[in-house]
């Protein structure tokens, strides 16, 4: 008989409820041995994931006097943030999340840790733009929000004409109207040029690096995104992390919540409620220590719920239903020595694309850092690439824009991390057939809950707003 892995945790799990069982209804002499003692971590919740959504979750889930533990897969929390310590200049280097909105769910979360956050523009005016299939410079007339150019000025104000036609947008994904305004599920391409925004396009592209090609992702997904309130944090200032050390959040973090995260841990195996009647759930969790068993009254899954993530959980056919329809992008995020260029920063734009845009796979951009002759490199494809053949396209994109004239040494990788799957998104008619509210109708099914981008939008103060109300309504 072929025995599943899922299958194995079952029986794992289920061998040590009956031992526990046994222990505690053998002799009533002797006092019962606790689920702790049986080696059997016992909590009111078990959250999947320490990135953005999981890490706040159990803060929070801890301030609202909830038992829990985090099973994260790497040996840190953060998720996206991502930061470099250079040894020779003790400089932090940030090579992922950078900043933040003017959100009191943003400065609520950062104060608790005692954390002040610092406003920046970041500031467009000094980039070079570059044809790195060809290594050629291109000359493109610069675009700044706000901006005197009246093409540009006409176009953002088209933009904030079509935003302002759905507030809705500033909610979740749930709250969609039915039907949804076509419009929206146009491709974002078709729709700058019936709104006439195309002065714009490349603006929006650069904020949305790692969405893949941005004129085929559908005009909700974008518009979702670069939001009036994005727009107005643009041209007033970003919160940013101090001293640019965006790993300081949850080093914070890390420190509060102690031994109630397992990491370089993965879920192997799960018995979850199979009706209302059942109480809590069973998870296995492979960690470098061994096997654990965690027996949880509700499951938070905060990692990207694709089906490779959601196997273990043992799916059924409603949920598999639902999160195969989830496809992403992919996303990498790179520190490098030895580029050698003078720009401060270097966009890739093609010559001979709509609106310059980049050709994917490829590299977005690159930008300096403090720390001299070190540059951040962000690299997008809309299909997946393994890490060594990003790394390669990479070096050998920037060898291409690279002066001639300089004999110098190789470009040097000294930080690498995949944001992969970036963006989960699913297609147009599944959009039209109350996708969201589907995904919504699963909040407690089988004692599961979900938060994160995919429910939201990829901005941080989303994803915690989003997981403040999922708390509220369902953990409290």
């Amino acid at each position: 008989m072929r025995v599943t892995f899922q299958a194995f945790a079952s029986i794992t799990a289920m061998c040590l409820i009956g031992t526990m069982a046994d222990v505690t209804q053998s002799d009533s002499k002797h006092d019962p041995l606790s689920l702790d003692q049986l080696g059997i971590l016992e909590r009111d919740v078990a959250v999947i994931g320490g990135g953005s959504a999981g890490t706040y979750a159990a803060i929070r889930l801890r301030e609202l006097g909830q038992s829990l533990v985090v099973i994260e897969n790497q040996d840190r929390l953060g998720g996206h943030s991502n930061t470099y310590f250079d040894t020779a200049t003790g400089i932090a280097v940030p090579y992922g999340v950078i900043s933040f909105h003017h959100k009191s769910v943003v400065t609520d979360y950062f104060s608790h840790f005692n954390i002040s956050l610092v406003n920046k523009i970041y500031l467009t005016n000094q980039t070079k733009n570059v044809d790195f299939t060809t290594g050629e410079p291109i000359t493109l007339k610069p675009i700044t929000l706000p901006s005197d150019d009246p093409e540009v000025r006409i176009a953002i104000e088209n933009y904030k004409a079509q935003l302002a036609k759905y507030p809705f947008l500033e909610d979740e994904y749930y709250n969609l109207p039915d039907p949804i305004p076509e419009d929206l599920l146009l491709p974002f391409g078709q729709f700058a040029a019936k709104y006439k925004i195309g002065a714009i396009v490349r603006v929006i592209a650069g904020y949305t690096a790692g969405f893949g090609d941005p004129l085929l992702k559908l005009t909700l997904y974008m518009l979702k995104i670069f939001s009036l309130e994005f727009i107005y944090e643009i041209q007033h200032g970003f919160l940013n992390y101090p001293m640019n050390d965006n790993s300081v959040l949850y080093r914070a973090a890390e420190k509060e919540l102690g031994r109630d995260v397992l990491y370089k841990s993965r879920v192997i195996g799960a018995m979850r409620k199979l009706s209302e009647i059942d109480h809590s759930s069973y998870i296995l969790a492979q960690t470098p220590s061994g096997q654990k068993l965690i027996h949880a009254k509700k499951i938070l899954i905060a990692v990207p719920q694709t089906i490779e993530n959601l196997i273990p959980f043992g799916l059924d056919r409603i949920e598999r239903g639902i999160f195969t329809q989830f496809t992403g992008t992919f996303w990498y995020s790179s520190l490098i020595r030895n580029i050698y260029h003078s720009a401060p920063s270097i966009n890739n734009n093609a010559h001979d694309t709509p609106y310059n845009l980049p050709i994917l796979p490829g590299v977005y951009s690159l930008r300096n850092t403090d720390v001299p002759g070190l540059n951040w490199v962000l690299y997008g494809s809309s299909t997946f690439m393994h890490n060594e053949e990003v790394k390669k396209d990479i070096v050998d994109s920037l060898l291409r824009i690279r002066h001639p004239n300089v004999a110098v040494r190789e470009p040097e990788i000294v930080a690498f991390k995949s944001h992969s799957p970036y963006e989960l998104t699913v297609p147009v008619q599944a959009i039209r057939d109350g996708f969201y509210r589907k995904l919504d109708a699963l909040q407690g099914h089988r004692g599961t809950y979900y938060t994160g981008a995919a429910l939201t939008a990829h901005e941080s103060h989303t994803i915690w707003g989003f997981t403040e109300k999922l708390l509220l309504k369902y953990f409290v």
